[in-house]
């Protein structure tokens, strides 16, 4: 793999904590909007730019694209934010929960995404490519890191570790309680060595992040396209990410709800689930799945639990076998109606972060009809998927905790001729 240092934007040291957001795609529009609100540093205000107009807004005006622009060039302009001089891999450590994950930040480049090296699990959906690439193109700048993951390597471990038993650039505790902490490495000796390790990997993996990582192939092609004689090494042909080691990570369920029991009464749903070949518990007051291959249900204001019968596990599948592919074609496409779950509007996903009690929320306020607990996906699985060159179902992994947009952004001046 490629992975090169490259001059990050950061925040000021003592502003860090006020600039950096969480990501613009686990927030709604009103949502950032109340988070950022008495805060002018937000990170949000740059990358969902829209909370800054009027909330009738399309957020696909091109004046959402140009105020993320002004807000970004002010920050720099007034010296919030400033760009390092030297080339420089940046390590970034989050505590969450006394679990901690250590990753470097460098410029993947785009041919390893484009070729397959950097290797993804998941469709995209267009709209969604275009915002980012819309965005990125009118800041000239990857905002906000793609979270990629690698099988561990011992050598480039110890070299990290090494690195941080110094006084961080930057260490703060969001309000989630979650502690993230970052030290910048600039020496050429010590940047060449980590260089030389990266190109040891053979394949990374897309844990967070596929309409980002998108986005910029993408805008490089666009960009590259623009220039009688690229050389290949213009900024935009790489992206910024930050690669963390397979074994660091946690990864938590994404439920489901859906709006509405496709005309069947509960007692009728039952009866069809049961004949699609699952065992149904009633009054399952757990919630939660206790392993692969069951779910929790939540309707009428109980929970049951839902336990695939080895008969309809699909085991030499390394799709068809995921949980979130039994729940999807055994039970919400043919019994609940959902077509394609990209797509439908009668069904919404929920991450684990927000627990079962949101769940129950959704479904109590009469927002939705059913709602289902699944048991989390395992790295494994997502790299086995991956490495076969298969897709798995959207919202399949929800990694915690989320990165923080802001603490390190990715430039392209110098690109256009």
């Amino acid at each position: 793999m490629i992975v090169r240092p490259f001059r990050g934007l950061r925040p000021r040291n003592d502003l860090a904590d006020s600039i950096a957001s969480p990501p613009y795609d686990v927030l709604s529009s009103e949502e950032a909007r109340q988070l950022a609100r008495g805060n002018p540093n937000s990170f949000l205000h740059v990358i969902k730019p829209e909370i800054d107009l009027d909330p009738r807004t399309d957020p696909y005006d091109d004046r959402v694209y140009s105020t993320g622009a002004g807000n970004l060039r002010a920050m720099i302009d007034d010296g919030r934010m400033v760009r390092d001089e030297a080339p420089a891999y940046y390590i970034y450590r989050l505590v969450m929960d006394d679990r901690t994950q250590t990753g470097v930040v460098g410029a993947a480049a785009v041919r390893d995404y484009l070729d397959g090296r950097i290797k993804k699990h998941e469709f995209t959906r267009p709209d969604k490519e275009k915002d980012r690439i819309r965005l990125n193109d009118a800041l000239d700048a990857t905002p906000g890191p793609i979270f990629l993951t690698y099988r561990s390597i011992p050598e480039l471990n110890a070299l990290v570790n090494g690195q941080i038993d110094r006084t961080p650039d930057v260490d703060f505790v969001a309000p989630d309680g979650v502690q993230h902490t970052l030290w910048k490495i600039d020496d050429p000796a010590i940047c060449s060595k980590i260089e030389t390790l990266f190109s040891r990997i053979r394949a990374t993996y897309v844990a967070d992040g596929h309409h980002r990582s998108a986005a910029a192939a993408k805008l490089s092609e666009q960009r590259i396209a623009e220039i009688d004689e690229p050389t290949g090494e213009e900024p935009v042909s790489y992206f910024m990410a930050v690669h963390f080691p397979a074994d660091q990570l946690h990864v938590l369920d994404y439920n489901r709800v859906v709006a509405d029991l496709n005309g069947l009464d509960p007692e009728a749903l039952v009866a069809r689930i049961e004949d699609a070949g699952f065992h149904v518990q009633p009054d399952w007051r757990t919630r939660k799945p206790p392993h692969r291959g069951s779910f929790g249900m939540y309707v009428d204001g109980r929970w049951s639990l839902l336990t695939a019968k080895p008969e309809i596990v699909p085991e030499d599948d390394v799709v068809g076998r995921l949980d979130v592919s039994i729940l999807t074609t055994r039970l919400l496409q043919p019994i609940l109606g959902i077509g394609d779950p990209r797509t439908d509007k009668r069904i919404d996903f929920v991450g684990g972060i927000r627990g079962m009690q949101e769940l129950e929320k959704r479904v109590d306020s009469g927002r939705d009809a059913i709602a289902f607990s699944l048991w989390p996906t395992s790295l494994d699985e997502v790299m086995a998927v991956a490495d076969a060159g298969q897709v798995m179902p959207p919202k399949s992994t929800w990694f915690e905790p989320k990165l923080r947009s802001g603490l390190v952004v990715q430039l392209f001046e110098g690109d256009r001729l």
